[in-house]
């Protein structure tokens, strides 16, 4: 399929695309609002023909896209991607010292994030060069509401704005320690380099831990900046405008019957065994198709235990299927390694559906696992076979997490509502 063809499918949505050459290396690398109206400018008769954009036309033999939740994310992932790849035709863009940075002051006890147009050598951490300063403060904006860090050039010594409307921890005043305040600063640092499902895993397992602790008041505070970064990823589902290559790899590498054309792909979620829940989300043909999406309730599980939790899901979800005679997935994804996918299997084996083809996808390796092998299929890091089953599963993740944080706080209501209501009658 030629480049012009590829437009066709692009999406009216934000990200970033990426064009390369005849060896399939990225040589220009940008993002846009509407990713549909921006790349077909590129192709368009009328469209202005500088030197530099016929020479990169001239070179463009391929082209990928990957959507995001908004032109202010596609902004920080085409920066990191630019300083990645280093593509050819992004001169302006890494050597144009007007450019604005993102600096995270890592010299100073309690560190700051600023915009700034000075790269120094100063011990800051910086980031970017970003293209649009506006856009960019937007960003800034959205990260402080995350990542509650001081924006004081210097410590007042007395509680301000900010930290009344939750936007600082207050370190001024000792209301947040160095240690504490540096791993809000890691975690931001994590999301700016892009490893925002590492970042995920890491805050869903602290918040676990505050409760298990019974330190409820930590784990709220995590909860909600779990939520907040939830929220900014809630739209943001990798898109391949090269799902047909990815689908055959993945019909040669995973020995499949057929291409995987529908994906099914499941994950649980639970704090101490409390509101345990279950997702299943839907892809068809590389695309997340979110009308077919079913969350689950798990009601036959006491306490911690998500093999069953992982068994229950799947047996009801295909139990259903088979009793409607409704079409069955190319490709079954479940987000765990061997454990877990032995517990879907077994499942499939009652159900009599043991030709479905599935894997498990084991969280902290990031490795894929085959029935019939113990150990993990021999897949690049890089490549971008992984890197579509690790899309699949992080959608699946983060709808998990989603019903799961609801149920919690419509607990959380109910409970408050209950205790409102006797205190009244007690009262009388």
């Amino acid at each position: 399929m030629g480049v012009k063809e590829k437009i066709k499918d692009i999406p009216h949505l934000p990200g970033v695309y990426i064009m390369k050459d005849a060896s399939g290396e990225a040589i220009y690398i940008g993002k846009a609002k509407d990713l549909y109206k921006r790349v077909s400018t590129y192709f368009q008769q009328r469209s202005p023909k500088t030197a530099k954009r016929m020479s990169l036309l001239e070179n463009v033999k391929g082209l990928d896209y990957v959507v995001t939740g908004s032109e202010e994310e596609a902004l920080i992932y085409e920066a990191s991607l630019v300083k990645e790849k280093k593509p050819k035709y992004n001169v302006e863009l890494k050597d144009d010292k007007s450019f604005p940075f993102l600096k995270v002051t890592l010299n100073e006890k309690f560190p700051t994030l600023t915009i700034t147009r000075k790269k120094l050598d100063d011990g800051s951490r910086y980031f970017g060069p970003y293209a649009k300063a506006g856009l960019l403060r937007n960003a800034v904006g959205i990260l402080k509401n995350i990542f509650p860090m001081r924006i004081c050039k210097k410590m007042p010594g007395e509680t301000c704005l900010a930290y009344h409307i939750g936007q600082c921890m207050g370190p001024c005043v000792k209301k947040i320690d160095e240690k504490s305040y540096k791993e809000i600063v890691r975690q931001l640092i994590l999301f700016l380099e892009g490893r925002k499902t590492r970042l995920i895993q890491e805050l869903t397992g602290e918040m676990k831990g505050f409760a298990d602790k019974k330190d409820f008041e930590q784990a709220a505070v995590i909860r909600n900046r779990l939520s907040a970064l939830l929220e900014v990823s809630d739209r943001k589902t990798a898109d391949y405008s090269s799902w047909g290559n990815v689908a055959l790899k993945l019909k040669k590498i995973l020995k499949l019957p057929a291409l995987p054309l529908k994906i099914e792909a499941f994950d649980v979620s639970n704090m101490s065994g409390k509101e345990a829940t279950g997702s299943m989300v839907y892809f068809n043909n590389g695309l997340p198709d979110k009308s077919n999406y079913r969350k689950f309730r798990i009601k036959n599980v006491k306490g911690i235990d998500d093999y069953a939790m992982m068994k229950e899901i799947v047996h009801r979800r295909y139990r259903r299927l088979k009793e409607e005679k409704k079409m069955l997935p190319d490709l079954i994804i479940i987000d765990g390694g061997k454990g877990h996918l032995a517990a879907a299997y077994e499942e499939l084996l009652r159900l009599k559906l043991s030709h479905v083809p599935v894997i498990g996808i084991a969280k902290q390796e990031e490795r894929i696992y085959t029935l019939g092998s113990s150990e993990p299929l021999d897949i690049n890091r890089d490549s971008e076979i992984l890197h579509f089953i690790q899309s699949v599963r992080d959608e699946a993740h983060r709808f998990a997490l989603k019903y799961h944080h609801a149920l919690r706080r419509k607990g959380f209501t109910n409970s408050t509502l209950r205790n409102s209501k006797c205190n009244a009658f007690n009262a009388r």
